[in-house]
Order: structure tokens, then sequence, then C-alpha cells
């Protein structure tokens, strides 16, 4: 009896661990948007505008989580006192390897899940761009 308790605590402890605890090597990300805030002819461009926009919302929360977010902020002081304040933020980076994991509309808003495994996304970095050098010497003619 004791041991079926232990067995039911352990499956209830893990359905209650986030995605992110019980794998390392992935990230998961959630993107939101309005529908009636997108602009369209009619209800069904709109959900399509939100699905998109849900979608790259979803890829912005991956990139702050892989390259991090560059917070600028600036407050003006005039006259011995404090004026307007700012602060923005800003991400860039390539996602690549992320995978739609569900989609789905909630009210007026649509929601986008996206899963992102680490390593398939460092794998896939060597068929993008080529940023290095090739090792093999070249000779001149000269």
């Amino acid at each position: 009896m004791r041991l079926l308790i232990a067995a039911l605590t352990t499956l209830v402890m893990l359905g209650c661990t986030p995605i992110t605890a019980m794998n390392q090597n992935t990230l998961t990300a959630v993107g939101y948007a309005s529908i009636s805030e997108q602009t369209g002819r009619n209800e069904e461009e709109k959900q399509v505008r939100a699905m998109r926009a849900s979608k790259i919302d979803a890829y912005r929360e991956l990139a702050e989580q892989v390259y991090g977010l560059r917070v600028s902020a600036r407050a003006d002081l005039q006259d011995q006192r404090l004026g307007v304040e700012t602060t923005s933020g800003a991400v860039d980076g390539v996602i690549r390897g992320a995978e739609v994991v569900r989609s789905y509309k909630v009210g007026d808003s649509y929601v986008t899940e996206l899963l992102l495994d680490i390593e398939k996304m460092d794998r896939l970095r060597d068929y993008g761009e080529i940023r290095r050098v090739p090792e093999k010497k070249r000779q001149s003619l000269f």
C-alpha cells in the first residue's frame, strides 16, 4: 500500500513539474495576439492575422530566453527634479528548429505555443549563413 501511495505521489509531482524543469535541453514559449485589434476586411482575415502575430510573439519570447533582453533606461533631471523616465527593451537573434506545439483561440485572443530543442537549434545553426572562413588555405597566384 505504501508503495502504491509513493508511486501515485511521484506521478502527481511529475505532472506538476514544468516542461523546462523536466528536460533542460528544451525551451517553451507562448505568444498571444488580440483578434479584434487586427486590421482586416472580415473576422476570418483578422483571425489569420492574429494567428501570425501570436506566432511571432512566441518566437520573440524564445529569442529573449536564448539571447537575453537588452534593456535601455533614461531619466532626465532638470533643476534637481526628476523629469521624464523611459525604459525600453529589445531582443535580436535567430531561432531555428522551433516547433509549434499548439495554436488555438481563447476568447478574443489567439495563442501559439512553441517548443525549442536547444541541441537541434545548435545543429541547424551550421546550415545558416556562412560566418567563418574555411580552414583550408588557398594558394595565391602572386
